[in-house]
């Protein structure tokens, strides 16, 4: 074949998105004879769509190199960024910031809103986005997104307005900024993008959605992003991430099966390229998921050190694993140096807040569970992010009955249940229903709890989770006296103390002493052969007198996947 039909042969297959032809076409031209930097950059981007990093970082740099042989020193200076880009996301900083100087300088004589500075630029929204400076990371991404669209240039206005939206959610200005990463959805649904800058709005949105606790769309962006997949069935790239978002849907969607089938074909091709191979870790956590959901608690706890092996957070999942085994003490120390390790007022924080309150009040500090519950609801009240309000509920409900105040605590359940099935969250709409059927219960109104206790284990059995399950057996069955060897009074300051109560809390609630709830209290211990409150709480989890857990949201920040 002659070398420029290979030429043409590579550009036409490289614009339908047939990778495998495009890279050996332009890769045989290339042999050949030297390439212009504009078809190296193009080889590079089928490299790139293949998986092959090190291809693509290659040809980058030639295409860089020929560009400013020729003459070009804006289109080399964009060639600079992309390569710094990889550099990062490769775990190599200080080359990555060698080559965003090399582009800065590249521009030093040229306008400063020509259109490769813009591209150039994005390493400065970059460094703001990763500083947390979420005020400058708007500024400069407005400042890109004006530059791309005033040089016609669809790719970098969409990720400008991704990025500005992104740092507007961050700064507590949800709806204009949603409705930003919106209209960089039309961009990608319209086939306006490029593909490399289509997989990277695609899986940074949907991560940034999962991390900021907008799950509907997450949902949405994650079913665009299948079938944007499925369109290009050579592709590698993205791939293995598109798999790991999809499981995430899944296993709040309660298709806990699916949801281990998409991880398990993370293997193979779908691991090459650094994307892929950083969703890893992610994937390990949503299995860890899986199985503490099911009751699979040894899976569980094997699943999240691989997580945490593979550099990805295993909280709040672990501590919830911890206490579903029955040990509150270490539940709570995890969750709560994975909570002070977070900055107050961020999403990250927000998300872990939830499985807080459920773990302080197992471990009987009920002044960190209300805290907890506080802030959340604060931080449902800056972000209105959809399932903040959900949790916010959940928490405040848990809370109020554990005061006894089962007033409060139905509504408040019954607001989270609702809120979870608009969601398309079956288990935790299970949960709520199943602890606002206690709050009934204690307002005398057990028919309303007999029909509450069996819709949520009816939906829990389709679920297959197996500890929430045995949970609401002990609740429907109503905990009888013999129920452990304990007198029925015993169960119930047992169940007071899982909650979080102290002794004065608890002698008030049942109208009896503080020396009697002490009585009963060493009664229990003896009993269940146990040595103190903390065990005595663990072994209430453990054995189905206390609440059961939900899903524990772990936030997977864009920084993860994309740039």
């Amino acid at each position: 074949m002659r070398p420029d039909a290979e030429l043409e042969q590579g550009r036409a297959l490289s614009a339908c998105g047939r990778w495998v032809g495009a890279h050996a076409a332009l890769a045989a031209a290339e042999r050949r004879a030297p390439l212009g930097g504009h078809d190296l950059e193009l080889l590079a981007r089928a490299a790139y769509m293949l998986g092959r990093d090190d291809e693509y970082a290659a040809a980058m740099e030639r295409a860089h190199r020929a560009h400013l042989a020729a003459g070009f020193p804006r289109d080399a200076a964009r060639c600079a960024w992309w390569i710094g880009h990889a550099l990062l996301f490769r775990g190599e900083p200080s080359s990555a910031r060698g080559w965003f100087a090399r582009g800065r300088r590249l521009l030093a004589e040229e306008p400063a809103d020509c259109l490769e500075a813009g591209w150039v630029g994005l390493a400065d929204l970059l460094e703001s986005v990763i500083a947390g400076d979420h005020a400058a990371a708007e500024r400069t991404a407005a400042r890109i997104a004006t530059i791309g669209e005033r040089a016609g240039d669809r790719d970098l206005m969409a990720i400008g307005l991704m990025e500005q939206g992104h740092a507007m959610v961050r700064q507590g200005r949800r709806d204009l900024g949603l409705r930003l990463v919106d209209e960089s959805l039309v961009a990608l649904t319209t086939g306006e993008l490029s593909p490399m800058v289509a997989g990277i709005v695609y899986c940074n949105t949907i991560a940034f959605c999962q991390g900021a606790l907008e799950l509907g769309r997450a949902r949405e962006w994650t079913a665009a992003l299948t079938r944007w997949c499925d369109g290009q069935p050579e592709m590698v790239a993205h791939r293995g991430v598109c798999l790991v978002h999809r499981a995430q849907v899944m296993v709040l969607a309660g298709d806990w099966s699916g949801a281990l089938d998409e991880l398990r074909r993370l293997a193979g091709p779908f691991t090459l390229g650094v994307l892929n191979r950083r969703a890893l870790g992610l994937a390990a956590y949503e299995e860890g998921e899986v199985h503490r959901l099911r009751g699979d608690l040894a899976a569980a706890e094997a699943a999240y050190r691989a997580a945490s092996g593979l550099g990805h957070d295993p909280q709040p999942g672990l501590a919830l694993a911890r206490l579903a085994r029955g040990d509150a003490a270490a539940a709570a120390a995890g969750i709560r140096v994975a909570v002070n390790a977070t900055p107050v007022g961020s999403l990250r924080r927000a998300a872990l807040l939830q499985a807080s309150v459920e773990i302080m009040l197992a471990a009987g500090d009920g002044e960190a569970a209300r805290a907890a519950c506080r802030e959340l609801a604060e931080a449902a009240e800056r972000h209105g992010a959809d399932a903040l309000g959900a949790m916010a509920a959940g928490a405040r409900g848990a809370v109020a009955l554990a005061a006894g105040d089962a007033a409060t605590a139905v509504a408040a359940l019954r607001d989270a249940r609702v809120a979870w099935e608009e969601l398309g969250a079956p288990y935790e709409a299970a949960c709520a229903e199943a602890r606002a059927a206690l709050a009934a219960r204690a307002l005398g109104d057990e028919d309303s709890a007999a029909l509450g206790l069996e819709a949520a284990r009816g939906v829990l059995a389709s679920l297959g989770a197996a500890s929430a399950i045995a949970w609401v057996d002990a609740a429907r069955a109503g905990a009888p006296p013999e129920r452990h060897g304990l007198t029925a009074r015993e169960a119930e300051v047992l169940r007071l103390v899982a909650s979080g109560r102290t002794n004065r809390e608890i002698a008030a609630s049942l109208v009896i002493s503080e020396r009697t709830v002490a009585r009963h209290l060493q009664n229990i211990y003896a009993k269940l052969r146990v040595p103190s409150r903390t065990a005595a709480t663990a072994y209430a989890f453990a054995h189905g007198l206390a609440a059961p857990g939900g899903v524990a949201w772990n936030d997977h920040d864009a920084r993860t996947t994309d740039g």
